[in-house]
């Protein structure tokens, strides 16, 4: 029966393979796509290929599959990998990580969020209220971070455009009690300027086509994405998000996690205010630049909670300190320009920092937590940036490829050192591979 799958569905483990060459490699990996098996081992690595599509593998009945089950009893799969990690960290009490990486567009996040799903299914099913809470928030979280830092490419309608390593921590008994987020490398010059065929963040288009009528008047936006300098590249694209739909659900979730309604509206409020940002314009006045529309300053403003004469200040002047005086220095007009755009960067930074940092407020876990449930285990997932080569390439888009090559040199380290080390002990002879 096994070599029956095996010729049928080509190989389940590359190391089963007689010859390991890159056509043979990619033949195997061609042929199980083809049959539908996205997922192939490579002893304990799962390679995943994205079918571009939804395939009926992530239900309960899946689930209760590999469930309990050692890594090599069922077929490939993203649920092995996720429940081998999560045996290991229970049988032995000691913190596991689970590394996602690929290229832009390979379906990491879709990956993340199914471990986390799998994870959130096979805890004990409990009576205690606060562990469904815990479970609820650490995936209501993901959706939310998307809207805020993710953006279609020429690649992938949902690329994530920021790294994300989020801890998951549980109690003895193997229970989740809470988590943490880190971020990392936030593409903010995309809220100023896209590649063509690419969109800004989710949350500026979501906004604008699932706000209300009565929302949108009271940030003095209007639903025509195109009306907007810093988005309006993207405006016309075509793609699978119904930026409409999304809102809602974000909304909700943001609610579930329990931000606060006002805190939800300043989140809007500072999303309007970098929309007009964008549409702001200097005028050349002899040697000084002014404001061309003067009225978004009064706006921008009201939307920020401060006066229109400190808004002024802030775009059209400098302040430079020289010894022990501090001046105020106005700016030429393409220094008021890259100062509004720094500004409109620097706000939504600060904002998707503060919302991953008010989502870990709420989902870590607690000293009377951990002073109840004894030590707890952690259970680390890594969804980095995808490797991705632009026409033009930004110093961002550099520090992300080389995260990614850094990331990739550690894990073949490891593999490799790891499996060396364990021929060494069991006295198996080899030739020995170097790595750098």
């Amino acid at each position: 029966m096994a070599e029956q799958e095996s010729l049928e569905f080509g190989k389940a483990d590359f190391v089963l393979m007689d010859t390991v060459s890159m056509p043979e490699f990619m033949a195997n990996l061609r042929l199980r796509f083809e049959k539908g098996r996205i997922y192939t081992f490579i002893g304990e690595v799962v390679v995943s290929v994205n079918p571009y599509k939804l395939l009926n593998i992530y239900g309960r009945d899946t689930i209760e599959q590999y469930k309990g089950r050692e890594l090599y009893e069922r077929p490939p799969h993203l649920f092995a990998i996720a429940d081998a990690a999560y045996k290991a960290m229970k049988r032995r009490s000691k913190d596991t990580c689970i590394v996602i990486s690929g290229e832009s567009g390979a379906g990491k996040t879709e990956a993340s969020k199914y471990i986390m799903q799998y994870i959130a299914a096979i805890t004990n099913p409990s009576q205690r209220a606060e562990i469904e809470r815990v479970k609820n928030m650490l995936l209501k979280s993901n959706c939310v971070l998307e809207a805020f830092g993710n953006a279609k490419t020429n690649r992938n309608d949902n690329s994530s455009r920021f790294g994300k390593y989020m801890d998951i921590n549980f109690d003895f008994k193997g229970d989740p009690i809470g988590g943490h987020i880190n971020n990392y490398l936030l593409e903010k010059s995309r809220v100023i300027v896209q590649q063509p065929g690419e969109r800004s963040f989710h949350s500026f288009y979501q906004l604008l086509q699932g706000g209300s009528e009565q929302m949108l008047r009271s940030l003095h936006l209007q639903k025509s994405l195109s009306s907007y300098n810093y988005i309006h590249v993207g405006a016309q694209l075509k793609s699978s998000i119904n930026d409409a739909a999304e809102f809602k659900v974000v909304a909700d979730a943001m609610k579930v996690i329990g931000f606060q309604p006002e805190e939800i509206q300043t989140v809007y409020k500072i999303l309007g205010t970098i929309l007009h940002l964008g549409n702001l314009k200097f005028v050349v006045d002899g040697d000084m630049p002014l404001i061309e529309n003067g009225r978004l300053v009064s706006i921008i403003a009201e939307l920020l909670s401060t006066k229109t004469d400190m808004v002024e200040k802030a775009l059209l002047y400098r302040t430079v300190a020289t010894g022990r005086d501090i001046i105020d220095k106005q700016h030429t007009e393409q220094e008021a320009s890259y100062g509004r755009d720094a500004f409109a960067k620097a706000i939504y930074e600060r904002l998707f920092c503060w919302i991953v940092s008010r989502i870990n407020d709420i989902i870590e876990v607690k000293n009377s937590d951990t002073t109840i449930h004894g030590k707890n285990t952690v259970i680390g997932v890594l969804d980095i940036y995808g490797f991705e080569i632009f026409d033009n390439n930004s110093f961002e888009q550099f520090c992300i490829n080389y995260c990614n090559e850094k990331l990739q040199q550690l894990f073949i380290q490891l593999v490799l050192k790891q499996e060396q080390e364990e021929y060494q002990r069991e006295g198996i002879p080899w030739k020995h591979v170097g790595f750098l």
